[in-house]
C-alpha cells in the first residue's frame, strides 16, 4: 500500500517454477490517494520462463462491501492500455505498470520494515488514530516483550518475522552499530566466539598469521554465535593445506550440528560433501586425481535420458544403461550375476539396442555438437564405424537367432498341448513361418502368426483325450494321466516334474500317481483347488464382483471388503487341502484367515496390517467353518435383509445334499426391508409359511434359516435388526431338535449328519477331479473314498489319493459306448 508519505508491505514471498499461494484475506486502511500494488518480478533474476497467473481482489469492509476484482474489471479492455475503469463505473482504477519491484533504497534507508499485523503495525495504528488512544500503552508494552523476549513460535507469523526484522544485525534499529564492545552472552558455560590465544602463527612455521587458526588433521574446531543476531549472515571459512606436507590430503567441511563424541570420520574415507585440500604435484595428490579418474571410467560416456527417441530438446542415444555393477560386486554370487548378465542380454536383444543407437547417431551428433569447436565434431564422427559395426553384428545375430526361436516355439507348443509333438505337428510350424515369410512378414510377425496358431489349436483349448476304439474302457496314457491330474488339483498345465514322470511312463503306476497328487496338495498352486472346487462348491465363486446389496444400508460393502469376504473363503480350502485338514473342517474348525480389515468387520481385536494370517479360537466371536464365513451369510440373504429361506435352503442343498421342490409360481414377495409392520424378518417369515401350500417344505428350510439370523445381509454378527427390533436364532426341526444359533446348526450337523456331510463332500470332490457328474457305477467308489478317509483320521489327502488312483480316473470309455443303452 502506496501514499504520499511512505509505502507499506501488506504481504510478499517467493515461489518456485509450478508453484502457487494464495495469500490470506487482509485488510488495511485505505484513504484518498493511495495505491494498492501488486508486483510480480523475476526470483533471483532469472526471466527464463515468465509466466505467471495472477489474482487481485479488494472487498470494501464497510455497509456497501463493494468489490473490485482485477479479472473481472480488465478482462474486456486488457488491450486497449492505461488505465482501466472498474465495472463500478469507475474510471482510472487499474493500472499495468513495468519497471523495479522496488527502487534502490539510498545508504541508510530502511523502508518500511514492520509487517502487517504484527503488534507494531497495530502500536502505529493505534497510534495514528486520536479515537484509538486508549490502546496505546498496551500495545507499546507488547511490542517491548517481543523484542526483548525469546523468538516467538512459528505459528506467529507477522511477530516472528517482525522479531527477525528488528534483531538481526542487518535491522534498521542495528544497521550502522559497532556490535565489537556488545558483551558476550555465556550460554552453558561456554563463551561465544573462539579463545583469542587460538590464533596466531603456529611454532613450526607454514605460513599462517595472525588472524589464522591452526588446528592438526582429523581435528574439529567449533565456534558457537548467538543464532538471532546473526542469522541471515553469511559464515565464510578460509581452509588451506600446510604446504610442507605433500603426503597428506584433507577433506575440511562446515556443519551447522553440533559435534559429538565419534563423529569423525575415519583418516582413510571421504565423507559425502566438503573440500578436499592436497599439495598440488605431490603423492597425495597424484592418488586422489587417479582414484577420481578409475571412479569416472566406472560410467558410460554417454548421459542417458528417460526418452528413447528425440523429444522436445532431449536427443538420446542409449536406450537404457546398465547400472548394477555395485548389486553384483556386494550382494551377487557367480551363478546370480550369470542368470542377471543373461537377462541383460535378453533385454538388449529384445530392445534391438545397438541397431536403434546407429539410427539415432546421426541426429545425436548433430545436437550436441552445433556451437561446438570441430574437434567435438571430429571426435563423434570418428564414432560412426564402431557404432556401424555392432548394429551390423547385431542384425546378423538377430537372423541367426530365428531358428531357435522357431525350437523354442516348439518346445512351447508341447507344454501347451500337454504332451509332445508328433512329428507333423513339428514340422508344420517352421512350415508355417517359411510360408509367412515369403508372403513379405517380417520375423516378428511371422512369428506371431506361428504362435497364434498355437494358441487356438483344438489341443491347447480342450483337453483332447484318445478313446480307443470299441466299447470297452481303455487307460488313458501319462500326458493324459498328466493333464487330468493337474487340472484336478491346480486348474493348470502339468510342471516340470509331473511332465518329465510322464515322459518316463511312470505315472501310470498307481502308486506313483499317488506321490506326485501328494507332492502338488502341499504347493501353493493347490489355491485354485480352494477357488474352482472349494468357493465354487459353497456357491461363493467370484463374491469378491457381488455387487447386489443396497449401497444406501450397507456403504461400506465396497470392493475392499468384497475382496477380503471372498479371500478369506479361498484361503480357508486352500488351507484345507494343503494343510491336509480333516474333512470335518468344514464345519468344526476353530479359525478363520483375517487381515485387519476384515477383522474389524468381523469384531475380532488383536489383528493389525494388511497381511493375511491364521486366527485361532474364533467361534466366541461367531466364526469358524464354513457356516461362519461371511461370503456364505451374504451370498444367501437379500440386497437389504436377510432370507432365512435363502440360508437354510444353502445348508439343505449344499451340505446335506437334499432336493427340494422349486416354489409355486404364486407364491406372494415379502417385503424387501427389515421390520416392515413393525415385525422381524423371521416373524415375517413364519407368517408368509402358515399358508398351507407352503407350510410343507418350509418345516425343512425355515428352522435352519432361523439359526443365522443374527448375521446381517453382509455377514456381521448382531442382537438386532437395523430397527432395534430382538432377534430370536432358535430353532426346532420336525423331528423335536432344538438348538440356538450356527454354534446349535453345528453341533446338531456333526452329531447327526457328519456321514452326510463327509460322503456329499466326497461325492462333489470325485465329480470335480473326472470332470462329469458321478453316475451309479461310482457308488463302490464312493465307498472307498470315505472308508480310506475313515482309517486316515478323516485327512483330505486320503481322498485325493483313492480318487487319483482309482479306475474311473486312469481310464476313459471306448469310442464306441452309447449312453442311451
Amino acid at each position: 500500500r502506496r501514499r504520499s508519505d511512505g509505502a507499506a508491505v501488506l504481504a510478499e514471498g517467493t515461489l518456485g517454477l509450478g508453484e502457487a499461494a494464495s495469500l490470506p484475506a487482509m485488510s488495511t486502511r485505505v484513504v484518498r490517494g493511495d495505491q494498492l500494488i501488486l508486483a510480480v518480478d523475476a526470483r533471483d533474476g532469472d526471466h527464463s520462463c515468465d509466466l505467471t497467473e495472477i489474482a487481485l481482489t479488494a472487498t470494501e469492509a464497510g455497509p456497501a462491501g463493494r468489490t473490485w476484482d482485477l479479472a473481472r474489471d480488465v478482462a474486456d479492455d486488457v488491450l486497449s492500455g492505461n488505465p482501466h475503469a472498474d465495472r463500478l463505473g469507475n474510471a482510472g482504477v487499474w493500472r499495468f505498470v513495468r519497471g523495479p519491484t522496488r527502487p534502490v533504497a539510498p545508504a541508510g534507508a530502511s523502508g518500511d520494515a514492520v509487517p502487517v499485523g504484527s503488534v507494531l503495525a497495530r502500536w502505529r495504528e493505534a497510534a495514528a488514530d486520536p479515537a484509538r488512544r486508549a490502546e496505546v500503552s498496551e500495545l507499546a508494552r507488547q511490542v517491548q516483550s517481543l523484542l526483548i523476549g525469546p523468538r516467538p513460535a512459528k505459528g506467529a507469523k507477522p511477530d516472528l518475522i517482525l522479531y527477525d526484522r528488528f534483531v538481526s544485525a542487518e535491522s534498521v534499529v542495528l544497521r550502522g552499530l559497532d556490535l565489537s564492545g556488545v558483551p558476550k552472552r555465556q550460554t552453558d558455560g561456554r563463551p561465544y566466539g573462539l579463545d583469542p590465544k587460538r590464533f596466531g602463527p603456529v611454532p613450526a612455521g607454514g605460513g599462517f598469521d595472525d588472524a589464522s587458526v591452526a588446528a592438526p588433521a582429523d581435528s574439529t574446531i567449533e565456534v558457537r554465535l548467538p543464532a538471532a543476531l546473526w542469522q541471515g549472515r553469511e559464515f565464510v571459512v578460509d581452509a588451506r593445506l600446510d604446504g610442507t606436507d605433500p603426503e597428506r590430503a584433507i577433506q575440511v567441511g562446515l556443519s551447522t550440528a553440533p559435534s559429538r563424541p565419534g563423529d569423525e570420520p575415519a583418516a582413510s574415507k571421504l565423507t559425502d560433501g566438503g573440500v578436499v585440500l592436497a599439495v598440488p604435484g605431490g603423492a597425495a595428490h597424484g592418488r586422489l586425481v587417479g582414484q577420481l579418474e578409475a571412479f569416472r571410467r566406472t560410467f558410460p560416456l554417454f548421459v542417458c535420458f528417460p526418452a528413447v527417441i528425440p523429444t522436445d530438446e532431449v536427443v538420446c542415444l542409449k536406450m537404457f544403461h546398465r547400472e548394477d555393477e555395485p548389486l553384483a560386486r556386494l550382494f551377487l554370487d557367480d551363478a546370480q550375476r550369470r542368470q542377471v548378465d543373461r537377462l541383460w542380454d535378453e533385454h538388449k536383444f529384445v530392445a534391438r539396442q545397438p541397431l536403434a543407437e546407429n539410427e539415432y547417431l546421426p541426429q545425436f551428433i548433430g545436437f550436441v555438437t552445433q556451437d561446438q569447436p570441430k574437434a567435438m565434431l571430429a571426435y563423434y564422427e570418428a564414432q560412426r564405424p564402431a557404432f556401424r559395426a555392432r548394429a551390423d553384428a547385431f542384425a546378423a545375430a538377430w537372423e541367426a537367432a530365428a531358428p531357435r526361436q522357431l525350437d523354442a516355439l516348439a518346445d512351447l507348443a508341447a507344454r501347451a498341448y500337454r504332451r509332445p509333438l508328433s512329428a507333423d505337428e513339428r514340422a508344420a510350424l517352421p512350415s508355417l513361418y517359411r510360408a509367412l515369410r515369403a508372403k513379405g512378414a517380417s520375423h516378428e510377425d511371422a512369428f506371431r502368426g506361428v504362435l497364434a496358431r498355437v494358441l487356438v489349436s483344438p489341443s491347447f483349448l480342450f483337453r483332447v483325450e484318445r478313446a480307443p476304439a470299441g466299447k470297452e474302457p481303455g487307460w488313458v496314457d501319462d500326458w493324459e494321466l498328466a493333464g487330468r491330474l493337474s487340472y484336478f488339483l491346480w486348474a493348470s498345465l502339468p510342471d516340470e516334474e509331473l511332465r518329465a514322470a510322464a515322459a518316463a511312463g511312470r505315472l501310470r503306476d498307481p502308486d506313483e500317481l499317488a506321490r506326485q497328487a501328494r507332492r502338488m496338495l502341499r504347493d501353493g498352486r493347490v489355491r485354485a483347488l480352494g477357488v474352482e472346487f472349494g468357493a465354487q462348491w459353497v456357491h461363493v465363486r467370484g463374491f469378491d464382483e457381488l455387487k447386489e446389496k443396497s449401497e444406501k444400508l450397507f456403504p461400506e460393502f465396497d470392493d475392499k471388503l468384497r475382496a477380503a469376504i471372498y479371500e478369506e473363503s479361498v484361503l480357508f480350502f486352500q488351507d484345507l487341502f494343503q494343510g491336509d485338514r480333516p474333512v470335518s473342517a468344514v464345519l468344526d474348525a476353530d479359525y478363520a484367515f483375517l487381515n485387519d480389515a476384515l477383522a474389524a468387520h468381523y469384531g475380532i481385536p488383536g489383528v493389525a496390517g494388511p497381511q493375511w494370517r491364521r486366527v485361532d479360537g474364533v467361534r466366541k466371536y461367531g466364526r469358524g467353518g464354513v457356516l461362519g464365513l461371511a461370503s456364505v451369510q451374504a451370498k444367501q440373504a437379500g440386497a437389504s435383509r436377510t432370507s432365512p429361506v435363502l440360508r437354510g435352503n444353502w445348508v439343505l442343498e449344499t451340505l446335506l445334499g437334499e432336493k427340494l421342490p422349486r416354489p409355486p409360481a404364486d407364491v406372494p414377495r415379502l417385503p424387501e426391508e427389515e421390520g416392515a409392520g413393525g415385525t422381524t424378518t423371521r416373524q415375517m417369515v413364519e407368517r408368509h409359511t402358515s399358508v398351507a401350500s407352503c407350510r410343507t417344505c418350509h418345516a425343512r428350510i425355515d428352522p435352519i434359516g432361523f439359526a443365522f439370523e443374527r448375521y446381517d445381509p453382509i455377514g456381521r454378527l448382531r442382537d438386532r435388526e437395523s430397527t432395534g427390533l430382538v432377534i430370536d436364532a432358535r430353532a426346532t426341526l420336525k423331528d423335536g431338535t432344538e438348538f440356538d444359533g450356527i454354534d446349535g446348526l453345528r453341533d446338531y450337523l456333526l452329531a447327526k449328519k457328519r456321514d452326510v456331510v463327509v460322503r456329499l463332500f466326497c461325492r462333489r470332490l470325485l465329480g470335480y477331479a473326472l470332470g462329469r457328474a458321478v453316475a451309479v457305477s461310482d457308488e463302490l467308489l464312493l465307498d472307498d473314498v470315505v472308508a480310506s478317509l475313515s482309517r486316515n483320521d478323516g485327512r483330505l489327502s486320503a481322498a485325493v489319493v483313492e480318487i487319483v488312483r482309482s479306475r474311473q480316473f486312469r481310464s476313459i470309455r471306448g469310442s464306441g459306448f452309447d449312453d442311451d443303452k
